[in-house]
């Protein structure tokens, strides 16, 4: 690759030497590429693609097929690169990883474009978010649904399932009318939708969709 990119012989053993530490690979640089697992190939495929120093750089799911260490890794590689000033755009089949890495996420349905927006704004379209009550005794739960006017109540659970949108705001409102009237609470959580649910309504939930992110 040092060739391919013109450098000097000297220049380009310390590049290359510079990328192997960088992607803790020195030891295994004196081995055949043969031998290298796949969390490896995939470091030493993105090394090779440093050597130019290319501030726009095409990553196709750099993660498949890797375990969670080595995925995890490869993320912290690529958020890095981003902070040193590298643009990336990459494609993946994980949407945790779009909504781990990506300031600009675009999902595509048989090659058409069918959104595009930050993670944030691509979960405020989708319909589902709720905030979960739990509580100790079948009486809270009847007082909190008359104090509430409204969720999807579960008996046996002692819970309420109230519909909200997540924000600050609305929880703030929800508390205040549970502490007006002195409703106690065992366990409150938030639940927002997920990529996997922007996905699935965006797409219609076919078997070949992408998602490109940046």
């Amino acid at each position: 690759m040092t060739d391919l990119h013109h450098l000097a012989r000297g220049d380009g053993r310390r590049r290359a030497a510079q990328l192997l530490e960088q992607f803790d690979l020195t030891e295994a640089g004196r081995k055949p590429a043969s031998t290298y697992s796949g969390g490896m190939r995939r470091r030493l495929d993105l090394a090779m693609t440093l050597v130019g120093r290319p501030r726009v750089i095409f990553l196709d799911e750099p993660t498949a097929g890797l375990d969670p260490r080595g995925r995890r890794n490869m993320w912290q590689i690529i958020r890095d690169l981003v902070a040193s000033g590298v643009t990336i755009f990459l494609t993946t089949q994980y949407l945790e990883e779009a909504d781990e890495l990506a300031d600009r996420i675009a999902v595509l349905d048989h090659g058409r474009l069918v959104a595009e927006g930050t993670a944030d704004e691509l979960k405020r379209r989708i319909p589902g978010g709720h905030v979960s009550l739990r509580f100790a005794d079948a009486r809270s739960l009847d007082t909190a649904m008359s104090a509430l006017g409204q969720g999807a109540r579960d008996n046996a659970a002692l819970t309420l399932r109230v519909p909200s949108d997540g924000s600050l705001r609305s929880l703030k409102i929800l508390i205040d009318r549970l502490d007006e009237r002195a409703i106690e609470v065992d366990e409150l959580s938030v639940h927002t939708p997920d990529l996997d649910d922007v996905f699935l309504a965006l797409t219609g939930n076919s078997s070949n969709e992408q998602v490109t992110t940046r």
